[in-house]
């Protein structure tokens, strides 16, 4: 089996964003990249909103009171 390296964050951002203005042009790359954005946006806040929906709020309540609790002992 072959090993695959990686890239860090930076360098895939930097290669895949030349990637887009050498196979589409600086226009459709920058229409490309606006386009992508809100799908993300729309997930993460769907994810927000099923994590609010599904919280006990008198347990949550309580762990964070707990936790400051803990921390000011320190």
């Amino acid at each position: 089996m072959k090993m695959v390296k990686c890239l860090d964050e930076n360098e895939l951002l930097e290669r895949g964003i030349d990637a887009l203005y050498k196979g589409l042009g600086p226009v459709e790359a920058r229409r490309f990249m606006a386009l992508a954005r809100p799908v993300q946006r729309e997930d993460s806040v769907k994810r927000h909103r099923r994590w609010q929906a599904s919280l006990d709020k008198d347990e949550f309540l309580a762990r964070i009171k707990t936790a400051h609790e803990k921390a000011r002992k320190k």
